[in-house]
């Protein structure tokens, strides 16, 4: 199994290269980060950190021995007690169960580490992978929502001390 770890400087490198890698397999489910995204990716790392630092969001990655980036399990917007939660696994991880233990993993230290009581996500209704993690870990859905791709539902998670 790979460890989460939370994003830092020195993953610059290897998330880079997941991102590069996953590009056309992200963007055939979720809008493409476009051209930009990896121009200035150095750029976005290092504010990706400042956000970290201050709090208001929580950045992780599944990294493999080797140090190769398998995927990305992120709390975002966190306020009052909540975030919103996201994640991708790279095309040649998936199937693993990588996306189910680390959205697992990020639920325990939401309330461990970051005193968090509430998370929230969203997903496509096309997307039956995802919809599968979110209900294996405990999500509810809460709704129906219109995404960038099409139709949508919310979830909401009541996490447990």
């Amino acid at each position: 199994m790979p460890e989460l770890q939370l994003l830092r400087a020195d993953h610059a490198p290897a998330l880079l290269a997941f991102e590069l890698e996953n590009r056309a397999y992200f963007a055939a489910s979720i809008p493409d980060r476009g051209d930009e995204y990896f121009a200035r990716f150095d750029e976005r790392h290092r504010a990706l950190l400042a956000e970290q630092e201050a709090g208001t969001c929580y950045f992780h990655v599944l990294v493999d021995p080797a140090g190769e980036v398998l995927g990305r399990v992120n709390l975002v917007d966190v306020a009052d007690g909540g975030a919103d939660l996201g994640y991708r696994i790279a095309e040649r991880a998936t199937g693993r169960g990588l996306a189910t233990w680390g959205v697992r993993e990020v639920c325990r230290r939401a309330v461990d580490t970051y005193g968090l009581t509430t998370l929230r996500a969203g997903a496509a209704l096309g997307n039956t992978a995802s919809r599968a993690v979110l209900a294996r870990t405990g999500f509810t859905v809460t709704g129906e929502t219109q995404l960038s791709r099409g139709p949508g539902l919310t979830y909401v998670l009541r996490l447990q001390p």
